[in-house]
Formats: structure tokens, C-alpha cells, sequence
């Protein structure tokens, strides 16, 4: 029998978008796996859609990091994927990675590069941000973990909201190998706003300042200051045969830098 991977889902009013993301995973090459979704409280039908997929779904909060802690305590696998609810995965995600974890047995994380899709000009924007952090080991986010490294690094940190993506991958690099795959995740963005946009950054600065003190200024720096990320000058070709689109992402970047570094203060000084 393959080797178990258990899909970890996190939710709070996401009936909108989760079906789609349970019908990607239906679709993948590899088949042994199991869902269990981790719902905070939702006040929609999200749980109803859910069931409906035959996934186990269980209650908890307050916020991602416990959810997916929560999530990778009740799983059977070897392996464990965490996905967000608004995302869908192209066919051989799960097999890509799987494939990567035996053929390199020090690779115990595993990178999922991510593309953005959604509605209007601001989405076309953060699609093309996105776009450039391809191959950008500062920015791309580990999704699947063997679960004992997982769990002998302690997992998730609880108290981070937003950075907890970056944190994870950089204390399991202190140890492990980090691969990549081909296939991609789709981000779903939705009908994203400025305003929506700022609202995120300012949440997830708040929480910031634990992020910075555990890891070296040379990488946050480049994580968290926009204009010190080597992948928009690498990309520049691209900018420049985008100009609409790249005046609004730099539109956009200065928002949420702004939004981010308020939310930063206020966590700091007001927490």
C-alpha cells in the first residue's frame, strides 16, 4: 500500500470556494490519502459542504496555526499536506510530492509553487505578484511535511498568524533538506480589494514582531520589506511587459507595506 498523506484543510466561512478544492482533490493521481478539515466556528454552510465530500470535519480555533496543529494530531498518514480552503491543486500535486519524498529520503519538506486566480484588476495584480516568487525560497511556502519532522520541530507556532508559514520551513531547514515540485496550487484571490488586502496585512502584522525576533534580519528583511525582494528584479522583464498591472501591484504593495507596518506597531506597543 502507498504511503498515507493526510490532507489537512483549514476553514471558517469558506462554503463558497471549499467544494472546489475537495473536487481537485478527488481528481489527483494519488489516491491514498484522507481529508480532515480543521473549521473555526463557521457560520455558513461550509461544514455541510464538507460532509458532503465524505471528508472528517472537527471544530477548533482561534486561529490557522492551532487548527492545523489540531489537524496533524488526529492524522494517520506518514505525510501531511496543509492546504487553505480557497485554493485548488493541479492533478499530480499529491503524487509529485510523494515521488520527491522517496526519491530523496533528507527531503522531508516539500514546496508547492502557487499561482493566483480571482476576479477584477486588483486580483490580476496579486496574480502577477505571485508570478514572480516562483523558485524564491524567501517566499514560497512548504505545504507538505513528513510528519515526524514535522512534529520533532515542534510544528506550527500557535502564536503566529500569517508568518507562520515562513517560520515553520526555516526551523525544519536547520536539519532537513527542503525539495520543490512542478505541478502548482491554484490561489483562489476572489474578488480581492485594497481595502480586504490592508485589513490581512494589518491582522498578520500585529503578530510580526515574534517572527523577527526567532530568525536572522537578512531573511525577514527581504520577507517582510517589499522593496528589499530580490525577485521583483529579477523578474523585471516581466514587469515591464505588464506595465498596467505592475503599476497597481506597486500600488498595492505600498498598501499592504503600510497596513502590515501599522498592524507591526500596533502589536508591539499595543499588544
Amino acid at each position: 500500500m502507498k504511503p498515507l498523506v493526510s490532507v489537512i484543510i483549514t476553514t471558517k466561512n469558506e462554503a463558497s470556494v471549499i467544494g472546489e478544492l475537495l473536487t481537485s482533490l478527488a481528481g489527483q493521481t494519488h489516491k491514498h490519502f484522507e481529508i480532515i478539515v480543521v473549521d473555526n466556528h463557521s457560520t455558513d454552510d461550509t461544514r455541510t459542504v464538507v460532509r458532503s465530500f465524505g471528508a472528517r470535519v472537527f471544530t477548533k480555533g482561534p486561529e490557522r496555526s492551532a487548527q492545523r496543529n489540531f489537524g496533524a494530531g488526529r492524522a494517520a498518514g506518514n505525510y501531511l499536506l496543509f492546504l487553505d480552503a480557497d485554493m485548488v491543486l493541479e492533478d499530480g500535486v499529491i503524487s509529485e510530492c510523494m515521488k520527491e519524498a522517496k526519491k530523496n529520503p533528507d527531503a522531508n519538506v516539500v514546496v508547492i509553487p502557487e499561482k493566483s486566480v480571482g476576479v477584477g484588476y486588483w486580483a490580476k495584480c496579486k496574480a502577477l505578484e505571485r508570478a514572480c516568487y516562483v523558485g524564491d525560497e524567501t517566499i514560497e511556502a512548504a505545504r507538505f511535511f513528513d510528519k515526524q519532522a514535522f512534529w520533532e520541530m515542534g510544528g506550527y507556532d500557535e502564536q503566529l498568524t500569517g508568518p507562520e508559514d515562513w517560520d515553520l520551513p526555516q526551523r525544519i531547514r536547520r536539519k532537513y533538506a527542503i525539495a520543490r515540485i512542478q505541478s502548482y496550487i491554484l490561489h483562489n484571490e476572489r474578488n480581492v480589494t485594497l481595502l480586504s488586502l490592508a485589513r490581512k496585512k494589518y491582522y498578520y502584522g500585529r503578530k510580526v514582531s515574534r517572527y523577527i525576533a526567532r530568525h536572522p534580519i537578512s531573511v525577514t528583511g527581504q520577507q517582510l520589506i517589499y522593496l528589499l525582494r530580490p525577485a521583483f528584479y529579477r523578474n523585471w522583464r516581466r514587469l515591464l511587459s505588464h506595465p498596467i498591472l505592475t503599476i497597481g501591484m506597486m500600488v498595492m504593495l505600498v498598501v499592504e507595506q503600510t497596513a502590515g507596518f501599522l498592524g507591526f506597531l500596533a502589536g508591539r506597543f499595543f499588544p
